[in-house]
């Protein structure tokens, strides 16, 4: 809290009507932003509009209250909405909100631990992959909508394949609002874009068309008049065998934030060249989604989108976000019976051209064209998983894949040999002890780990007739355990055929590893060297 505090007097310092009407305007704009995102997310999740709008309204205040820096705005996202899918299908309402109290709960654990630095060791195409896994999901689950069917099934995948039962009666008018949104948001002018929305401009003028033309598509319903809606959490809605069934959803749900978060705000960092406080955002967004349920909201999380329009607008402290917040208040409750009317393909179309969108097609384009297979298969992998199974699990199984083309990469180890030729060494002062003459150097570059344990044993094989063998080790970054053990063993092979032993260039951290493991008593201290030369003029 004191670091809180001395935060929000620097961020407020010399704060004037000025900075103010900066915020104010920012605030709005972010706001126009954020309607129909909130709108179509909170649809596309599988719960509804209102809940959507809620969570924008309530997550988004108390978050840009307590968050890490000032440039941060929360709210649904797409990531998040594709998540909740399942959970709706499977658990229900109740099961949302219950889920998002316990991740809220980890998320404040995660802050309070400083857990949220672990982002960092998540490969760039794991993220891209998951990111893309998440953006098929969210134009899967929009089908429905935006043909007018109804399909069944729990997944995004189960509800496709649900059409070649139930049937696939396309709603002809549906799709044509649909489409008509999808176009204005790509011819759209992005010069009007940053003062109007694309997405906002789509929606009033679907809502206006299907109004006047009295069209047969299906609409979001009520939007509540209260910040309270009726189905929300709910004490007397828990039991323990509810409880015991969401923990893996509930840690998908933090796991997403964390990384969501965590990402939007380095990549907002980079803009403002101010460092976001990642332990307070974790806390802020972990008071956020255990509130946001109470009214009947779904989980919330930092968007990249939005933050950027916040600062790109001119966002001065954190009252942007605050600002965000009641304006969408204010807009539920003055345009609540309008915004009833909304078409849902019309939110269909916005959430498509969305998931489009949320694609990183720079790093993807980077990734395929550089024919970086390592990445390539991280990022199909994560991608496949993503849509097949869910977050945590697509997010494991990239680190995985990462970690075993990481082990395998750095366990290539470069072993070359080089006889000592006294002809070659003539510019060595002092004469060559003939000693020398059958002296082997090998020369090792990469790690010694486990996995190429068997290619230092085998090495064995090439001194059994030499007269000295150096090694050459200033290529060695790490030795492990393993590694260690191999080498020892090496060495006291090579002693007990009355050959000696020298070492040379070793890392001060490799050395440490040496002398803890009985190495550098094996081969004596005294016959360490910084250099083969030096060793050879000895």
């Amino acid at each position: 809290m004191k670091s809180y505090v001395q935060d929000l007097k620097k961020e407020f310092a010399g704060y004037n009507l000025n900075k103010f009407v900066k915020d104010l305007m920012a605030g709005i704009t972010v706001a126009a932003v954020a309607l129909p995102l909130a709108l179509a997310f909170g649809v596309g999740s599988g719960a509804t509009a209102a809940s959507g709008l809620l969570t924008a309204i309530i997550a988004g205040f108390v978050i840009s209250l307590l968050g890490g820096a000032f440039y941060q705005i929360s709210g649904p996202t797409g990531a998040m909405a594709a998540i909740l899918m399942s959970i709706v299908a499977q658990y229900g309402m109740s099961g949302v909100f219950v889920a998002t109290v316990m991740a809220g709960i980890l998320l404040v654990l995660a802050g309070i631990f400083h857990i949220g630095h672990i982002t960092a060791y998540i490969p760039m195409p794991v993220i891209t992959g998951f990111t893309s896994g998440i953006s098929v999901i969210i134009a899967l689950g929009q089908l429905d909508n935006f043909f007018g069917v109804t399909s069944k099934g729990d997944s995004a995948i189960e509800k496709v394949i649900s059409y070649f039962t139930v049937g696939f009666p396309v709603n002809v008018t549906s799709v044509l609002l649909g489409l008509f949104v999808i176009l204005l948001m790509i011819v759209y002018p992005k010069k009007w874009n940053a003062v109007v929305p694309s997405s906002l401009v789509g929606i009033i003028l679907a809502t206006i068309i299907a109004m006047v033309l009295s069209l047969d598509v299906v609409s979001v319903g009520k939007i509540p008049s209260s910040l309270i809606l009726e189905d929300r959490f709910s004490f007397s809605g828990l039991n323990f065998y509810n409880i015991q069934g969401l923990v893996a959803p509930a840690i998908s749900i933090a796991a997403l934030g964390m990384v969501e978060s965590l990402l939007c705000g380095a990549s907002a960092a980079r803009m403002t060249g101010i460092r976001l406080n990642s332990d307070r955002e974790l806390i802020a967004q972990g008071v956020g989604n255990i509130l946001s349920p109470l009214f009947g909201g779904i989980p919330a999380t930092a968007a990249i989108a939005r933050t950027s329009v916040a600062v790109k607008s001119g966002a001065q402290t954190r009252l942007t976000g605050m600002i965000h917040a009641i304006v969408l208040l204010i807009s539920m409750l003055v345009l609540g019976p309008i915004m009833a009317k909304i078409p849902l393909c019309a939110l269909a179309g916005v959430l498509l051209v969305t998931a489009w969108r949320m694609n990183d097609w720079a790093t993807i384009k980077y990734i395929f064209t550089g024919k970086f297979k390592g990445a390539i298969l991280k990022f199909v992998v994560t991608m496949i998983a993503t849509i097949v199974f869910d977050l945590t699990v697509a997010i494991v199984i990239g680190v995985v894949v990462a970690l075993i083309l990481l082990v395998v990469r750095v366990s290539k180890l470069d072993i070359q040999y080089d006889s000592v030729h006294p002809d070659r060494l003539k510019n060595l002062s002092g004469p060559l002890s003939s000693v020398y003459d059958n002296a082997e150097v090998v020369y090792i570059t990469g790690s010694i780990i486990f996995a190429n344990t068997d290619m230092i044993i085998d090495m064995a094989n090439h001194f059994k007739d030499k007269s000295v063998v150096i090694f050459s080790m200033r290529g060695t970054s790490y030795m492990d355990i393993s590694g260690a053990q191999a080498f020892l063993e090496l060495v006291t092979d090579i002693k007990e055929n009355n050959i000696p032993v020298y070492v040379c260039g070793v890392a001060d951290n490799v050395k440490e590893i040496m002398m803890r493991s009985g190495i550098v008593d094996c081969v004596g201290e005294d016959n360490f060297y910084w250099s083969v030369e030096r060793v050879l003029q000895k």
